[in-house]
């Protein structure tokens, strides 16, 4: 049996980041069994559902390189294979018909609340109406749910990630598979789908533990299959609240924004609920070796920012600096910093400086800007107080004695531990009046290297402008 799982968002908005983990577990999944990993719309909310919120989805997961196999299935394109499933049931004596108005079934539910009992529909009186004394208002097609005493009184699923979990059929009520007006119920929709895709394990929050129950209905009534359930934790604030924007970023595409690589936020997700030992920095084709649903723990996760951003440094500095230059120069534009060739070249001499004490794409920009520009670059208040008489005569004599230097890296480092020694100072009362002249702040990579990659020209230039000459 080859492995076919399948991530089904709704588009009624941005793809959560719990979401994203579900689709790059049923990724890893599929992808360590050789199997297919496939997506679907679950589009049947007209009301809610947008196309802005499709692309937005798609997008998400092209960033986090967990685009699908195949093209995505549209769930509201298929309603007419749901209904057919339907009236194949109603056929098969496994459905009924059900007559009830709307200000009935609201009647049975204040009656069950007023009890203080679970509401549960009763459908009796239409297993048996003969279609002729059939009330003259459009029916329902209702399941026929398993029975007290069918199946040893239990309906049971052994779930992948929350081993065995029982309900007794009595907690069961004929649920509605194709409403009054022919439109098919979510939750009949989903198992017509998965069956129709070929879905062998349906991987997905345990926020669903409670739907598979009555799901299994309609594939025990179809005599199909049942695929392999996993329910995985959801993922919490830190504070163990329903994760959401009080806690910081929850959308995918606002880690982008934020300046995360997409590896980086794969790898921090996958180690949220699943772990591999005390192993942390798990690259790609190693999680695809590693994972398995084994790994998944019960219980919730919590969102940790720290951990991530941590995590997306660590990617950074093995980043190649060829990807990192084109991230941080659209970002650099994105903001209106104006650069040219000249620029450009300049943030990728450096960046091999700049990554080892970035922690975001977003750092890596505003560390990087100081060498786009042309021209003296601007001061942070830090910087300019600095900037003191005795400093700007410092950098004044540092002008003529650079002037001859030799322009290459390694040289220039020695030039100036000789001019400190020449001057009788310490090297950081050399290195940082420079550093800021260059950089216009009081950090930077290091100075030899600012100062090769500026080049002897635009250095210079620089020094002087700081020193006031």
């Amino acid at each position: 049996m080859s492995v076919r799982t399948r991530f089904a968002p709704s588009p009624t908005g941005y793809l959560h980041i719990g979401g994203a983990r579900t689709a790059l577990f049923n990724y890893l999944f599929a992808r360590r069994h050789g199997g297919q990993y496939l997506l679907r719309i679950e589009d049947t909310d007209r009301q809610r559902s947008t196309q802005e919120a499709v692309q937005q989805i798609l997008d998400s997961l092209e960033w986090l390189g967990l685009s699908p196999d195949e093209p995505p299935v549209f769930q509201s394109q298929r309603e007419a294979r749901h209904a057919e499933v339907a009236r194949e049931l109603l056929a098969r004596g496994c459905a009924y018909l059900a007559y009830d108005t709307p200000e009935e079934l609201a009647a049975m539910r204040a009656e069950a609340e007023a009890a203080k009992r679970p509401f549960k529909y009763d459908g009796s009186r239409w297993m048996t109406m003969d279609p002729k004394d059939a009330p003259s208002v459009a029916p329902a097609i209702r399941i026929k749910a398993p029975r007290a005493d069918q199946a040893g009184g239990d309906t049971v699923v052994q779930d992948l990630v929350q081993g065995e979990v029982r309900v007794a059929n009595t907690e069961l009520d004929d649920m509605i598979i194709l409403r009054s007006d022919g439109s098919p119920t979510y939750l009949h929709a989903v198992v017509v789908d998965d069956h129709d895709m070929g879905i062998t394990h349906v991987i997905r929050g345990d926020d669903h533990l409670t739907n598979t129950f009555r799901q299994c209905m309609v594939y025990d009534a179809m005599g199909w299959h049942r695929p392999r359930f996993a329910h995985i934790p959801l993922i919490h604030g830190a504070d163990g609240a329903k994760l959401s924007k009080r806690h910081g970023a929850v959308g995918a595409l606002e880690f982008r924004e934020q300046g995360f690589l997409p590896e980086a936020v794969c790898n921090y997700l996958m180690r949220l609920g699943w772990g591999h030992g005390d192993e942390e920095v798990i690259p790609r084709d190693r999680a695809i070796q590693l994972f398995d649903l084994d790994g998944v723990g019960r219980a919730a996760s919590r969102m940790d920012y720290a951990k991530l951003l941590h995590l997306n440094g660590v990617y950074l500095r093995g980043a190649e600096d060829e990807r990192l230059t084109r991230e941080v120069l659209a970002r650099l534009a994105k903001h209106g910093v104006a650069f040219g060739t000249l620029g450009a070249e300049r943030v990728r001499a450096l960046m091999p400086e700049l990554k080892e004490r970035a922690k975001t794409l977003e750092d890596l920009a505003s560390s990087a800007a100081f060498a786009a520009v042309e021209g003296p670059p601007p001061m942070d208040p830090k910087a300019a107080a600095l900037l003191t008489p005795e400093a700007k005569a410092r950098l004044a004599d540092l002008a003529q004695f650079l002037n001859d230097a030799p322009w290459e890296r390694k040289d220039l480092e020695a030039w100036l531990r000789d001019y400190a020694d020449v001057k009788g100072v310490k090297l950081g009362q050399v290195a940082q009046p420079l550093r800021i002249a260059l950089s216009g702040s009081t950090q930077s990579p290091p100075i030899d290297a600012v100062l090769w990659a500026l080049g002897r020209t635009e250095a210079m230039d620089r020094i002087l402008a700081a020193a006031g000459e």
